[in-house]
């Protein structure tokens, strides 16, 4: 499960979710897109693999995590948005 592109490995998260819900399997990535342990393995993801991460950027998306308003999701291009 994955591909390889210029040597590097890809883990596609809808291949995996289509495991639990074959057919909606875009509200599995969603839910596990709004847990907090989600948000932190992300971070750290980032902050180890991203050499343009932005930690102060990213305690915001923490601060803001809980509230009603705040949704993460995935964007075609691998960077992850906040709406």
């Amino acid at each position: 499960m994955g591909d390889v592109v210029n040597e590097e490995a890809y883990i596609s998260l809808t291949d995996i979710a289509k495991y639990k819900n074959p057919d909606n399997a875009f509200i599995v990535v969603a839910n596990w897109m709004r847990n907090h342990s989600t948000i932190s393995f992300l971070g750290l993801w980032e902050q180890i693999h991203n050499p343009n991460f932005k930690p102060i950027e990213f305690d915001r998306f923490k601060a803001e995590f809980g509230d009603n308003a705040f949704t993460l999701t995935p964007q075609h291009n691998g960077e992850v948005k906040k709406e």
